[in-house]
């Protein structure tokens, strides 16, 4: 069967590149180009050059230049803020439109180094080779880990324009994202005995809950915790994994605000000048971090300091960082009854692990 999909995607291979070759000929990709100069020694990608966040979609200015030509460059490959896997995944769709061997070899380089990144354990570090710092945790903030793994089975399962890479790492992919299922579903918080959701990053040997920044203390992550959630509802039913995710829903179902809603105060620019929670009958909001004994809200000021509301908070930290929002509504709502249909027919979700 493995080797029936193997021939197919070779065959797309080959289509792909007849396809290509009149959207090759109108020029080059401005966007895939840009990646390209932008990869890393380790094959990965950073997320900033010259101290500003990348976007490609611009000509990069004199000074991101001048980082790219430093032959002193340091190495600062990340999954962090869709880094790496945005790339992988943009080269591999001109790769299928253009047919041009440069845009997949950087690609393969990427998932390349997605795999030499993941640890022994099954987790990835917010960066690789730069493990300073919490760099080194495994890191589901921002959902890093979690893009990664779901790339990761888009390759093994020869999903979309990835699928051009499954003849060529599909096993290894599938082979990563086994690990990672299994380190998931190991690492989801239990307090009391009792299984809760998951922390934002853990320290890559002991395993536990972390902190990151001043402000991200060890804590249960709702944001995080949703990705989680989704990617684990893709992936094969076992009674693990259905433990798993209907254990996370009772803990949403029970730490949502309810009758709250967050209320952000138009300011100039992007940040709004005041955010404050209200009442809203009918609205559901969760805090973005839940404190380790207690489960009840976590707010953190920039310095380390618990606070025990956002109007006590610095006000550059409360407008400038999502600590209340709605996360897992649409999990709960839709997505999880669709899903329940779909594998969980007959009531599983009280199974233990």
């Amino acid at each position: 069967m493995r080797r029936s999909v193997y021939v197919v995607q070779w065959v797309l291979l080959l289509a792909g590149l007849v396809a290509g070759a009149a959207a090759f000929a109108a020029g080059p990709d401005p966007v895939a180009e840009r990646m390209l100069q932008a990869q890393t020694a380790s094959g990965g990608w950073p997320k900033h050059l010259a101290g500003k966040a990348i976007d490609y979609a611009l000509p990069f200015d004199e000074a991101a230049r001048a980082a790219l030509a430093d032959t002193q460059r340091r190495d600062d490959a990340t999954i962090d803020n869709d880094a790496t896997t945005r790339e992988i995944a943009h080269l591999a769709q001109v790769w299928r439109e253009h047919g041009e061997t440069r845009y997949r070899d950087a690609a393969l380089r990427g998932v390349d180094y997605l795999l030499a990144a993941q640890y022994a354990n099954g987790g990835w570090p917010q960066f690789h080779p730069d493990h300073s710092g919490y760099r080194g945790q495994v890191t589901f903030n921002d959902d890093a880990m979690t893009q990664v793994v779901g790339l990761l089975q888009d390759i093994a399962e020869g999903q979309g324009a990835l699928a051009a890479l499954t003849p060529l790492r599909g096993e290894a992919a599938a082979d990563a994202v086994a690990r990672a299922i299994s380190l998931i579903l190991d690492l989801q918080v239990h307090i009391d005995s009792v299984p809760t959701i998951w922390a934002a990053q853990y320290d890559d040997t002991a395993l536990q809950p972390a902190t990151a920044r001043s402000y991200e203390l060890p804590s249960l992550a709702t944001a995080e915790s949703v990705a989680i959630v989704r990617l684990l509802m893709r992936q094969p039913t076992s009674p693990r994994v259905v433990a798993a995710i209907e254990q996370a829903a009772v803990w949403f179902d029970a730490h949502g605000l309810a009758d709250t809603a967050v209320e952000r105060v138009p300011g100039e620019g992007r940040r709004p000048r005041d955010v404050r929670l209200v009442a809203q009958p009918g609205t559901v909001t969760w805090a973005r971090f839940y404190d380790l004994q207690r489960q009840q809200p976590l707010l953190v000021d920039r310095g380390g300091d618990i606070v025990a509301s956002l109007a006590q908070m610095s006000a550059e930290r409360r407008t400038g960082y999502a600590w209340y929002g709605t996360w897992p509504a649409s999990l709960l709502t839709r997505d999880l009854p669709a899903w329940r249909r779909r594998h969980a027919p007959e009531g599983h979700g009280a199974e233990n692990p």
